[in-house]
């Protein structure tokens, strides 16, 4: 018989439990976070006009971000034209962000909208943007139902928030 390494995953209880009791009464962490100024513990690493940007709290990879509107609207058909414009605008400036700082092989952008489609929250309409390395995608999803994350939420806000040095 193998013996197998034990994995811990201690963060994954609270999406555990949050999946366990979803139901109509729950708040949409988007809404929470756009009326809180506790940017550190939303993890909003970015703030606009019409948008922001926080870290997913289950991600599917390292420095994986979801870009919203402050309104709570879950289609693309309401969303205003000033809010698309910045959330394409704030997907950009994360995106360099993400270079600087992960150095990324590539990223995966996506909207799922609506619960069919894979919406978690399909009241609030958000994109994802996932950075992607070379070989990123292992046995682990496979044969332990394990997606490895190897930056700490905390971490990975410290490192994206931190004032930029002025390039020459």
């Amino acid at each position: 018989m193998t013996a197998y390494q034990q994995l811990w995953a201690p963060w994954r209880n609270a999406y555990i439990s949050q999946v366990r009791s979803r139901g109509e009464g729950r708040r949409c962490i988007f809404c929470t976070a756009k009326r809180s100024r506790a940017d550190r513990r939303h993890h909003v690493v970015a703030r606009g006009r019409w948008v922001f940007a926080l870290l997913n709290r289950f991600p599917y990879n390292n420095g994986h971000v979801m870009v919203a509107p402050y309104r709570h609207v879950g289609t693309l058909r309401d969303i205003r034209t000033a809010e698309w414009d910045e959330l394409l605008k704030m997907l950009r400036d994360v995106t360099r962000r993400l270079d600087r700082t992960l150095r990324p092989h590539g990223f995966n952008l996506g909207v799922n909208l609506g619960r069919i489609a894979g919406a978690g929250i399909p009241g609030h309409l958000h994109v994802h943007l996932v950075p992607r390395w070379q070989g990123d995608t292992n046995f682990m999803p496979v044969l332990a139902g394990a997606k490895v994350v190897s930056q700490s939420l905390d971490d990975l806000y410290t490192l994206l928030t931190r004032p930029r040095r002025r390039e020459r």
